[in-house]
Formats: C-alpha cells, structure tokens, sequence
C-alpha cells in the first residue's frame, strides 16, 4: 500500500532569524521529569516482564502519574525531610495473560523506588518517599486493538498525532548542551549540585540569556557565603559551555529569587523541590526530544510510560523527531524541517493518515529537487517503526 506522504515547501522567517525565541529543560530531578521518568521505567520494566513471561509485550499504560510534593527543613550542613514525597503510580496495565497472573503492580513500585533511588541518590528511600501503586487494568476496546497486532504490524490504539523537528537551533542546542554538562560534568564532582534543574533560555536577537533554577543540597554546604561562592563559580562554568554552541553574546544568572540577606536561598535535603512544594505530573514537562520550545510546534501529549507497541502518543512524537534529524542530516539544503504524523485508531501505525514534511530550503536549494530523497527517507522510517519500540524497551531513546 503507498503510504500518505506529504512534503511541501515552508514559507516562514527562519528560527534563527526571529528576534525572540524561548526555550526551557526541566532536568531530570524536577517533579515533572520525576513523573515522566518513573512512568517511563515502569513501562519498561513492564515490557521486559511481558517478554519474558507471556513472549510479547502485553497493554499497558503508565502516563497518568503524580508527584505530590512533601515537607522539609533544609539547612546549612544537613536538614531534613518531615513529610514523605508522594509518588502516585496509575494508569493501566495487563495483570492476567492465558492463565498467567503477572504481578504488574509489584513490578511497578520496584521500578519506580529504584529510579527514585537512581537520580535522587541522597535521598532516605525508607522514610522519605511513599510509593502507591493503583494501576488498573486496559479498557476491552483497546487491550482487543492490542490483540490484533499479534503476528503482524500493530494497529494504532489512538486517534493522535505526533511532531518533531531538526535540525536545534543555537539556543537548543545551549539548553542541551547545559543540561548534559550539569549532569555528565558538574554534578559528580560537585554533588551540592542537586538533580533538580531548570534551564530557561531567552535569546533576543544576539543575545542569549540563561535563567537557572538550581536546588542546591545543604549537606554538602556549610554556610550562606559557601552557597554564594559555589553559585558564582557555577555561573561561570555555565556561561563558558554556552558560549561554545554560539557566537552570540551570553548571559547566565542562577537562582534568581535568592534573597540573601534574608537567607533565604534554593537550598534542598534531597536535591529537589518535590520535598518541599513543587509537584510534578507526567506530560507537563519536556516534549520527546527533551525541550520544551514555544517558537516550535510541539505535541501536548505526555510521552513518558505509553506502551511503545501502538501508542501514537509514544511512537509517533518519537518517530516524527527521527526522522526530522534523519533528514536533515541526509539531505543537503535543508535549513528547517517539520514533520507531522497523524493515525487513526485501528489503523497499521506503519500507514498514518498522512505523515506530512514542512521544509524550509536553503538558499539556491528548490524544494523539487529534495522532495524525492525526503520521501524516501519518511517512508523508509515507516517501514521500521517497530525499530522505535525496541529502543524504547531497551532504554536507548529518551521520551522526554
């Protein structure tokens, strides 16, 4: 069957050529990305479960996830948690298979405690978090699309759509290039840097401004002038790794709010500030190629814990990034590339109802002469989108 493939030509200022741009990361101990990576761990470890017990991964969906902020008294030299952090695991999930009773709830709070204990590493695993596991089990509809596709391609278990981008723009590629630094580099040499992170970038015109909220962890701070210094020095690190991703002026200040004469500073026990009142829900954070960018277009569907057999909402936002950066990186004369994929619930999810391409061309570059080889590209990425669901399972593709 020839799949509905859509290229056209995009007529619109470029990204880099728009006075304001925004962009913003959550890093992965805010109480979004909490939400989103336990939802994402959970599936996981349900698929591997699947696989291993019934030979095929089996319904399930785990994006409905909460984070209910705690309590804490954080202080110089080391406080403490008062209140646990709530961690609400929902969603549904397959618990019975030809007579096979499969402890998915059990599976579930193990997966969710040990990514808690993963990026939260300071944190009391038993006293400091309630997990509460209340998955339920698929609607009849959904676990007989599920059926179907046994043996064969798999059939969307929704109506949706995905998007995705290439190539980053310069601010992109700063917020990026941030975070993994703060993470990779920063962070294990100085553990008073805490897993919670927020990156927002504002680039006006040639100037690149980055506004930081970083939790700092008390036990590894002994005084108000030793936050000061550790701040001022991060500023400076921060600063010279953006500057490598453009020529453009930069800026960076970290935490803001801070009021230090009053001492009132984004001081943490744990390292983030789901301890003492931020909550988190799986979805409100960063799309599936980890940024949150206004000036793009971007999906609203939470990625993180969708089954990633035949959730459009998953495999579709995923898919639609893949093969954006494929193109891009394939195809000479592409300045911008869009890509939309749309499906139908019952529908072969390698046959969307359209997977449509918006290319803004480089100069002396005609969209005819890109056209064939961006086509090719799309249909190839279709033809293999199973391939999206075993890095999914293996953990090689982030969502979020």
């Amino acid at each position: 069957m020839t799949r509905n493939i859509s290229v056209e030509w995009l007529d619109q200022i470029p990204i880099e050529k728009q006075r304001i741009e925004l962009v913003e990361r959550k890093c992965l101990g805010h109480p979004d990305s909490l939400a989103d990576g336990i939802a994402e761990s959970i599936s996981r470890a349900l698929s591997r479960s699947y696989l291993e017990e019934c030979g095929s991964v089996l319904h399930h969906n785990t994006d409905q996830g909460e984070v209910v902020a705690g309590e804490s008294i954080p202080k110089f030299g080391g406080g403490r948690i008062t209140r646990p952090i709530y961690f609400l695991i929902s969603g549904r999930a397959t618990k019975t298979f030809n007579g096979i009773n499969i402890p998915a709830d059990a599976i579930a709070v193990e997966a969710a405690r040990d990514y808690i204990k993963e990026i939260l590493p300071t944190i009391n695993m038993n006293r400091d978090i309630i997990v509460d596991c209340r998955m339920g089990n698929g609607s009849t509809d959904l676990q007989d699309v599920f059926r179907s596709c046994e043996g064969k391609v798999p059939r969307a278990n929704d109506t949706s759509f995905g998007v995705g981008h290439a190539p980053f723009s310069e601010a992109e590629s700063i917020v990026k290039g941030v975070a993994a630094y703060i993470d990779d580099t920063l962070r294990p040499k100085y553990p008073v840097i805490g897993q919670d992170c927020k990156i927002m970038c504002l680039r006006d015109g040639d100037a690149v401004t980055l506004t930081v909220a970083m939790a700092f962890v008390d036990r590894y701070c002994s005084s108000i002038a030793e936050y000061v210094e550790q701040k001022n020095f991060l500023t400076e690190q921060i600063a010279a790794v953006a500057k490598q991703f453009t020529r453009r002026t930069v800026n960076v200040a970290i935490n803001t709010a801070d009021d230090l004469e009053a001492g009132s500073v984004f001081l943490t026990v744990s390292g983030t500030s789901a301890e003492m009142g931020d909550d988190g829900s799986v979805g409100r954070g960063n799309r599936a190629n980890g940024l949150i960018t206004p000036n793009r277009p971007m999906s609203m569907e939470a990625t993180s814990g969708k089954n990633p057999i035949n959730h459009i909402g998953k495999l579709y936002n995923l898919l639609a990034t893949q093969v954006a950066q494929d193109c891009v990186a394939k195809v000479d004369g592409i300045e911008e590339m869009y890509v939309r994929m749309v499906s139908r619930i019952g529908y072969p999810i390698d046959q969307p109802h359209v997977a449509s391409a918006q290319i803004l061309t480089k100069p002396g570059y005609d969209i005819n002469s890109i056209k064939p080889d961006v086509e090719s590209i799309i249909d190839e990425w279709l033809e293999k989108t199973p391939a999206i669901t075993e890095k999914v399972i293996r953990g090689e593709l982030s969502t979020f």
